[in-house]
């Protein structure tokens, strides 16, 4: 063994300043790889793909490409979204980041403490699964998929974000393009299903999200996000078309409850506005000019399209809802046929869809909580509701002004349509545009007493 093989660092240190020196090459160490960092792209490109596959992938798609997800019969790993799969392996990689999983969980939830209340109620909520021997694939899409997204986008920089919302914009711009050609060729990219059943003669669009009304309320989030936060997308000759185009699909979608939240954000933004114009609020002359010509030609557009029966179909769903209406008072209809007994833990879900075929609710029981007792009891829907208002609070938290009406919207879901009772991944769906498009805005911090008192000082000497 030679001698410089058998040296300390401190002589091949010294050995290298020498042979520098003498002018001779000395061939230099190349810096090892960060894996850290590695980890973190590798995080961020699982979660732009997770983004693009729960705006794309719906149960009617993955019916659709022979996937059990919604149906009967297939293996266990097709009982879950693809997006669930994308977001373990995602999580897994952050926890192993810095190769100390425990303290990365500790650092987690020490941020955000409100979270374990919800992780506990849906852990009795899984074991009520497990006990009943019913499935529990349904809890993990719904109720633990918006939680680990957000844990996720919440250790993201604003850089490391962007391509998750440029995913989004993307995904959401297709959906909307979709919905207009199916509402104008009454052709279908991907069959309108519930279940296996193939439902026909409806003339709302799905797009590739999978039900009429999951796509109005995705679309009407995303409207709310461009209005009420600006720096979703600066530019002002493009978010105001954008905002006109999403608006316009509400009626290819046909949902109202997504309509008309929608309409009373805008209005009472609008009246906001108008209030502050009043108090003397200076606008730039550019803005006022584009808005006045905007405001005739949106007028003009509306009357165009009136004109033309593009609001017949949505007009038709106001005057005669098919049902509707006595779907929702059949709901509630519905518990007065168990006993309390039964309603305590659940009743029995072979009784549960007699009486529901019995009182016509053949499209499920229209209002989240009910529905929640129905399939889980009055306890654990008590101890989910308290589980998904500590999540709410820490998602407010963290989230700007905007997103009180996302969760307007989200409750108007919730009260008037299956919504979240059901394995859906629409909750997720939320949940992760308020996260992405809705953050909060970091405050500039305010300088130093001591700064503030020199400031004077310094405009002093400049002046003398």
């Amino acid at each position: 063994m030679t001698a410089i093989q058998t040296a300390s660092p401190q002589q091949l240190q010294r050995h290298g300043a020498f042979a520098a020196a003498r002018g001779v090459r000395v061939p230099q160490r190349r810096p090892l790889p960060d894996i850290g960092q590695l980890v973190t792209a590798v995080v961020v490109g699982l979660l732009t793909i997770a983004t693009i596959a729960i705006f794309t992938l719906s149960g009617s798609v993955l019916t659709n490409l022979k996937i059990h997800y919604l149906t009967a019969g297939g293996n266990f790993l097709e009982k879950l979204h693809p997006t669930t799969y994308l977001t373990f392996v995602a999580t897994l990689l952050l926890l192993m980041r810095r190769g100390d999983p425990i303290e990365e969980i500790n650092r987690t939830f020490s941020e955000a403490k409100l979270l374990l209340i919800h992780l506990f109620c849906w852990f009795c909520l899984l074991i009520q699964m497990f006990v009943l021997d019913r499935p529990f694939t349904v809890i993990i899409d719904t109720f633990l998929l918006p939680v680990l997204l957000c844990l996720l986008i919440w250790r993201l920089t604003p850089q490391q974000r962007r391509p998750l919302i440029w995913a989004l914009h993307a995904t959401m711009l297709l959906n909307i393009l979709i919905g207009y050609y199916e509402f104008v060729s009454g052709h279908r990219i991907v069959p309108l299903t519930l279940g296996s059943v193939v439902v026909m003669g409806e003339w709302r669009s799905a797009a590739l999200l999978g039900h009429p009304l999951t796509a109005s309320g995705i679309v009407a989030a995303y409207i709310m996000a461009l209005v009420l936060r600006p720096a979703v997308c600066p530019p002002l000759l493009i978010r105001i078309p954008l905002i006109a185009f999403a608006l316009g699909s509400l009626m290819a979608f046909g949902g109202r409850t997504a309509l008309m939240t929608v309409l009373a954000v805008l209005a009472l933004t609008g009246l906001i506005e108008a209030f502050n114009l009043i108090r003397g609020k200076r606008i730039p002359l550019l803005v006022a000019a584009g808005a006045i010509c905007l405001i005739f030609a949106a007028v003009g557009l509306i009357f165009a399209a009136y004109s033309l029966g593009i609001f017949d179909k949505m007009l038709l769903r106001f005057s005669s809802d098919k049902g509707s209406a006595l779907a929702r008072v059949a709901t509630f209809d519905m518990l007065s046929h168990f006993q309390w007994s039964e309603l305590v833990l659940g009743p029995n879900p072979v009784r549960v869809n007699a009486l529901q075929s019995q009182l016509g609710l053949n499209y499920g029981i229209e209002n989240f909580w009910v529905s929640c007792i129905v399939q889980f009891g009055l306890v654990h829907t008590i101890l989910i509701t308290l589980g998904l208002t500590c999540f709410t609070i820490e998602l407010m938290r963290r989230s700007s002004p905007a997103a009180w009406a996302v969760l307007l919207l989200i409750l108007m879901i919730a009260a008037s349509s299956v919504s979240f009772s059901s394995k859906n991944i629409q909750l997720a769906q939320l949940v992760l545009l308020t996260a992405l498009l809705l953050p909060h805005d970091p405050r500039p911090a305010a300088p130093s007493p001591q700064l503030r008192a020199r400031r004077p000082q310094v405009r002093h000497q400049e002046i003398a």
